[in-house]
C-alpha cells in the first residue's frame, strides 16, 4: 500500500541538521480529537541486529490489529541496512527509514498508529511518533517502556491508574498503569490525537501483558 508522505526530508543528515529538522517540524504536531472511533490500530517496532563491527540491520515489525476484539488482520515486516547512528532523542531517523518500507507491505490502511517509542515526552516535543503522524498526517502516538524526559509521581497500583508527566510546567504525557502492580508505560501524543484518546486507546489495547498488543506483536515480528 502507498502511503503519502508529507514534509518530505532527506534521511542522510548529520546530527545538527536532525535536529533542525526536528525544530521544524515540531509545530506541525497537531492536537485534536479523532475523527470517529478508530477500526483499526496498527503497533509498530524496530529491532536492530549487529552483523559485524559497527555494521546493524534494522527489522521493522508492523501489526494491524482490529478495534475492539484485537484481533490481527495485518502485518509487514522489513528488514535493511541501518544508515543513522544511535544518538539519544533522534531515534526517529534511525527507525522511520524502515517504517516506511514496511508500511508498502501492508494491505489495510490502519485508522492510528502506536508507536513503541516517544510522543510529545521528548525534549524537543518531537519524538518518533510525532515524526512519523506528521510526515503520514496520521493520527499517531507513543507507548514507551521508559521515561525520556520528565517527572511524575507514581500511579496507584491498581489497572488504569494515571498520573500526569511532566516537564517543567508543561503536561507532556501520562503515567499508565496498564496492569495490577507492574511497572507503568509513558503515553504521548504524537499527531492529530488528544492525550485523553491515546489513554483510552493503550487500555483498550491492553490485555494480560503490560505492553498493548499492537507493538507487543510488532515486537515479536522485529524480532523473527
Amino acid at each position: 500500500m502507498e502511503f503519502e508522505l508529507n514534509h518530505g526530508h532527506s534521511w542522510d543528515v548529520s546530527t545538527r541538521e536532525a535536529i533542525a529538522i526536528q525544530k521544524s517540524l515540531a509545530v506541525h504536531v497537531a492536537y485534536q480529537p479523532l475523527a470517529a472511533p478508530p477500526r483499526t490500530v496498527a503497533g509498530l517496532d524496530v529491532s536492530f541486529r549487529r552483523l559485524a563491527y559497527k555494521e546493524y540491520l534494522a527489522q521493522c515489525g508492523i501489526a494491524v490489529l482490529s478495534l475492539p476484539d484485537l484481533e490481527l488482520v495485518d502485518r509487514a515486516q522489513w528488514r535493511g541496512e541501518v544508515t543513522f547512528p544511535y544518538v539519544p532523542g533522534l531515534l526517529s531517523f534511525r527507525e522511520i527509514p524502515a517504517v516506511f518500507q514496511a508500511l508498502e507491505l501492508l494491505r489495510i490502511q490502519p485508522d492510528v498508529f502506536m508507536t513503541d517509542g516517544q510522543g510529545l515526552a521528548h525534549p524537543r516535543r518531537f519524538g518518533l511518533a510525532c515524526h512519523l503522524g506528521v510526515m503520514l498526517d496520521s493520527p499517531a502516538f507513543g507507548v514507551a517502556k521508559k521515561r525520556l524526559v520528565g517527572m511524575h509521581e507514581e500511579p496507584g497500583q491498581e489497572r488504569g491508574a494515571v498520573t500526569p508527566l511532566f516537564d517543567a510546567d508543561e503536561q507532556i504525557g501520562m503515567v499508565v498503569r496498564t496492569r495490577p502492580n507492574v511497572k507503568p508505560v509513558f503515553v504521548s501524543v504524537g499527531h492529530r490525537i488528544t492525550l485523553s484518546d491515546a489513554v483510552q486507546l493503550t487500555m483498550a489495547c491492553t490485555q494480560r501483558f503490560r505492553i498493548p498488543e499492537p507493538t507487543r506483536i510488532a515486537h515479536q515480528l522485529s524480532r523473527e
